[in-house]
């Protein structure tokens, strides 16, 4: 990995810690409520950090807990940039991370196909 793909790493990592800590501190909206900050991808240049979040016992839909994280999403990209030290902290977009329900998605459609399959047997 070159220099710069680990310097990128490294504020991915920062930036996730971060924004995890700033979120459950400063975010006041109600629609966020508990989140998970599960992966930061900057792009090479660093103008943009896609921020990946999952609700965590949240009484709001997903969508909403987005509204709100993109609300504050000029709020938090100047606070983690301060606290990082960047001269330009890179644009927040918060992506919903969806890896868990989809996980649990095909492990339903594996334990069907195996009850099918023993089932026929």
């Amino acid at each position: 990995m070159s220099a710069a793909g680990s310097r990128v790493r490294k504020i991915e990592s920062q930036l996730q810690r971060v924004l995890a800590e700033l979120i459950a501190r400063e975010v006041k909206d109600p629609r966020v409520g508990s989140v998970t900050v599960t992966a930061v991808r900057l792009a090479p240049d660093m103008s943009l950090a896609r921020i990946y979040v999952a609700p965590f016992a949240s009484q709001h839909e997903p969508q909403e807990m987005l509204r709100g994280l993109v609300r504050a999403g000029g709020f938090l990209r100047g606070l983690a940039g301060r606290e990082l030290g960047l001269r330009h902290a890179p644009r927040l977009e918060f992506l919903l991370d969806d890896t868990a329900e989809k996980a649990a998605q095909l492990t339903g459609l594996i334990d069907r196909a195996l009850a099918d399959d023993q089932a026929k047997h």
